[in-house]
């Protein structure tokens, strides 16, 4: 019989709340007090755990800073399987963009140390190393720009879809993602076979 899954500490229970609430309802919106009483606790307790509202939110943000799942897909088919992932983000109910992003929106002048920015620029970083590291797997001439580029069609999908209200926005970047592919020398299956997509032989 399988073992019952660890009771959350009041540390994790704090961090869940404030995940939920901070996403969905944003950081402005959300005080210390709300998230107390979502958990049916005193502000002490809380603050016996998380010091600041500030400290709460770094720890909410370095909570989303997940790195993708190691792969034994070929390079070019996890790049494109990245759009795939968005359309599904975006298809779902709770889904309000990136969670560094807004922040950042959010908190603007009020982000005293940087730390929310530092935050959210060390993910975006990981994100384009991620697609630079897979473009030198293919062998593109400039991994580094290519990857720069798949970023920015990733982040300009999000902004699309959350003013359109349409998860298609993630399949026009997978398919500009895929001429930015072929152009670089990365040779793919037909537009809806992203199968074994290998780097192009070049003569001698």
């Amino acid at each position: 019989m399988a073992s019952p899954p660890p009771k959350q500490t009041m540390k994790e229970r704090i961090l869940e709340t404030a995940d939920k609430l901070f996403y969905l309802q944003g950081i402005r919106a959300i005080g210390v007090d709300t998230i107390a009483a979502e958990i049916g606790i005193s502000k002490r307790t809380l603050y016996n755990h998380f010091p600041s509202k500030d400290a709460l939110i770094a720890a909410y943000l370095k909570g989303r800073f997940v790195q993708p799942r190691p792969s034994d897909k070929p390079p070019a088919e996890q790049i494109l399987a990245t759009f795939d992932s968005l359309e599904r983000r975006f298809a779902a109910k709770d889904f309000r963009g990136c969670p560094f992003v807004n922040a950042v929106a959010e908190l603007g002048p009020d982000d005293g140390d940087h730390s929310v920015k530092t935050i959210a620029i060390a993910f975006k970083e990981s994100r384009r190393i991620w697609f630079r590291d897979l473009l030198q797997q293919l062998g593109v001439a400039d991994p580094e720009a290519l990857a720069t580029q798949l970023v920015l069609l990733v982040d300009g999908s999000i902004a699309q879809d959350l003013v359109r209200d349409d998860p298609a926005m993630a399949r026009a970047a997978r398919e500009a993602a895929r001429v930015l592919l072929i152009n670089a020398g990365v040779e793919l299956d037909k537009p809806d076979s992203p199968q074994a997509a290998t780097r192009k032989k070049r003569p001698g």
